[in-house]
């Protein structure tokens, strides 16, 4: 309701009204009818003109008539909340002046027992809140400069084509909250001059094509809550002059952007309540004089994609809050957006709000992100940046972070540019992805993967199968989109499994896997199903061993175990997750001569295992995996541990001078990589870019400590 009290708070300032300035009321000295009260009240015509009203107020009195002797000079009539069912022009006689006859909430059935004909200065007439079932030809005829009609709250199902005959001059109707299955265009020829239609809350669950045209002069449109699932390209076109249009809470779950194209001179657009989950490249384009924007309330919103708001030069306010699975805004969202002042994002699933979006905005003045799960990292560092022109945070106070632990629970605002990383990890949102889902047989799905990382991360996808598809990728009934969205046509029984969406960047990797089930098919569980997966040793090295394994279908939980020498003991027991789609992997670090039991598990019920043993090292060539660069630097260093060591008398141990060793650990290699560790060209014809593109792994470390060694032994004096 907060929404559309906004919404129309929008519709009487587009009319000029200013009711800000509190008049009080007067007492006006005439003979009252029995328990009425007569005063001189403020009052603004359909058109913004204010007058002191003579007004009689009979509210609340449970009459089943009109009061009689009601004084000639009344402007103003009100009988809301009676019992009266039917009104003859005999009671409102003398009243020439009446220009508002409020007859809501009383026990009308029918406009025909509304028998006034002879009131020649009744611009307003209230009659919502009643029980008319039925508008016959010309209701209304006889209130030639009537300027107002109120008819929403009723229990309307038909309205004869030519029922408002003879309101040429009415402005506003309402006809919202009534029991309408259609929206019949002929209702509106008759009324040329209407600025202000509420037909919301209807059961219309399609606006047919050029529907409004005849309204020519109207400025706002109110079409919410009316089960709406799709607005045809043509359905608003003839609208030349609407400014304000509302589809709050509806079924739309796309933006009508062609029909909205047909709107030049739109100003305000209320979308609230939509179960839209994307808006998209282009949905917002070019609308050149849209200044206020709503995408608030929408349970299914989670994304907002490269491009889908640009070039709306005077856009001043945006909002998108209380959407509970949006986490994803693309960091080139907003385009050419010069006038934006005010970005309300509060109430989301944001874990971050990259800092191009912020700088492509050069108006912003205010923000609000409070009540998002922030990650204080290099995505929001933009917040404790120096700025020229900082930002203001609305309820700064409420904005907090989550992550990482060490900042979690600190004011996002608090937290120093220094103290947030350069680089962060990919993250999905859990809620963008469910666990489960459940479609029917021939039915089409998209499954939505985003993730926002520093460096942007890559997206790809691994299916039931096992077979890893990227973007603009296809196989069989899939499809990969640029933005990261799997496209399954067709479904059938076959497409049922687990699907698994990876997100990686050089950092390291995210993933996110969910159930697919077909309606009538099997149910499908997941680690029960026993593969016959190969797994084996393709490479042993003296501190590595090169693993592949051929996977027939997607594995969310599979990870690798191995232990040394037959050992029980759980701390001398190591393993590690793998990435979905991954089928060879380099354990590292291992030591030399050394035998071990590596497993490959897909489940409780689906293991394989191989054993092998590390080479030894050769004394001739110590260090064959180092390039002439870095075996000088060693062994410079070397001999200034050992000098130092000889002068010094005490003994002491490598590691005070070098980084600590860990413990093994797997690495998984770049493609440069690989193919420099399997390349026969000699060492020596590498040159130092090449050694460091081989000292990095896929996840950024340095595989410098891998290539030295683990366990080199503290040196002492009598070694010199």
């Amino acid at each position: 309701m907060g929404q559309i009290t906004i919404f129309l708070l929008h519709t009487h300032l587009l009319l000029g009204i200013a009711s800000s300035l509190v008049i009080q009321s007067m007492p006006w000295r005439v003979p009252c009818p029995h328990q009425c009260v007569c005063q001189i009240k403020p009052w603004y015509s359909p058109q913004s003109v204010y007058r002191e009203a003579p007004t009689v107020d009979c509210n609340d009195l449970l009459l089943i008539q009109l009061p009689t002797s009601l004084p000639q000079e009344t402007q103003t009539l009100r009988l809301q909340s009676n019992l009266i069912s039917s009104v003859d022009q005999s009671e409102l006689q003398g009243l020439v002046n009446l220009t508002e006859l409020d007859l809501s909430h009383n026990s009308f059935t029918s406009t025909r027992n509304l028998r006034i004909t002879d009131l020649p200065a009744l611009l307003s007439l209230h009659m919502e809140e009643n029980q008319l079932r039925h508008l016959p030809e010309a209701a209304f005829f006889g209130l030639p400069s009537l300027q107002e009609l109120y008819l929403n709250h009723n229990r309307l199902r038909s309205i004869s084509p030519g029922a408002f005959k003879g309101l040429d001059k009415l402005l506003r109707l309402h006809l919202n909250s009534n029991r309408l299955v259609v929206i019949d265009r002929r209702w509106f020829h008759a009324l040329p001059q209407l600025e202000v239609l509420m037909i919301g809350g209807n059961p219309v669950d399609t606006i047919q094509d050029l529907n409004f045209k005849p309204l020519g002069a109207l400025r706002s449109l109110v079409l919410a809550g009316m089960g709406l699932r799709e607005i045809s390209e043509r359905a608003l076109e003839g609208l030349q002059n609407l400014e304000s249009i509302s589809f709050y809470d509806n079924h739309l779950i796309k933006v009508p952007k062609e029909s909205l194209q047909k709107l030049p001179g739109l100003k305000f657009l209320d979308l609230n309540k939509n179960p839209i989950q994307l808006v998209q490249r282009g949905d917002f384009r070019n609308m050149l004089h849209l200044k206020e924007l709503g995408l608030n309330n929408m349970e299914e919103l989670i994304s907002i994609e490269h491009s889908a708001m640009e070039n709306l030069p005077e856009l001043t306010k945006l909002e998108i809050t209380n959407n509970p699975r949006l986490s994803y805004i693309h960091p080139q969202a907003f385009q050419k957006l010069l006038s934006m002042e005010s970005l309300m994002l509060n109430s989301n699933a944001l874990s971050a709000l990259h800092s191009q979006t912020v700088r492509s905005l050069p108006s912003l003045q205010e923000i609000s992100l409070h009540t998002n799960p922030i990650r204080c990292d290099c995505l929001i560092r933009w917040v404790g940046a120096d700025n020229d022109k900082p930002v203001r945070f609305i309820e700064p106070q409420s904005t907090f972070c989550s992550e990482p632990p060490e900042l979690k629970a600190r004011r996002v605002k608090e937290v120093s540019f220094r103290e947030m990383a350069d680089s962060c990890l990919p993250l999905i949102a859990p809620s963008t992805f469910p666990s489960y889902i459940e479609v029917k047989h021939g039915d089409n799905v998209a499954l939505h993967c985003r993730a926002l990382a520093e460096p942007e991360p890559s997206i790809y996808w691994v299916i039931p199968q096992g077979v890893r598809l990227t973007p603009s990728s296809s196989y069989g009934r899939y499809q990969v989109l640029t933005e990261g969205t799997l496209e399954i046509f067709g479904v059938t029984a076959k497409e049922a499994g687990f699907y698994t969406c990876v997100a990686q960047n050089l950092v390291g990797a995210d993933t996110r896997s969910l159930t697919l089930q077909v309606e009538g098919g099997d149910l499908v569980h997941a680690n029960t199903q026993k593969t016959e997966d190969s797994f084996e040793v393709q490479d042993v090295k003296e501190r590595y061993a090169l693993l592949t394994w051929q996977a027939n279908r997607n594995i969310p939980t599979a990870h690798l175990s191995w232990v040394a020498n037959g050992s029980l003991e759980d701390h001398h027991r190591h393993s590690t997750r793998i990435l979905a789609g991954t089928r060879r992997f380099n354990l590292t670090r291992l030591q030399p001569g050394t035998h071990y039991k590596v497993c490959l598990h897909l489940g409780p019920n689906d293991t394989s295992c191989v054993h092998l043993r590390t080479k030894e090292v050769s004394m001739q060539d110590p260090l064959p995996d180092l390039t002439p660069a870095v075996l000088l630097a060693v062994s410079a260093l070397l001999l200034l541990l050992m000098a130092r060591a000889c002068n010094g008398g005490a003994s002491f141990s490598w590691k005070d001078h070098m980084l600590e060793f860990e413990k093994p650990h797997t690495t998984i290699l770049t493609q440069e990589a690989k193919a420099f560790m399997t390349s026969p060209i000699p060492a020596k014809h590498l040159n130092q870019q090449d050694t460091d593109k081989v000292l990095s792994d896929g996840r950024g470390k340095d595989l410098r400590n891998t290539m030295l060694g683990q366990d080199s032994q503290g040196l002492t004096k009598e070694a010199c």
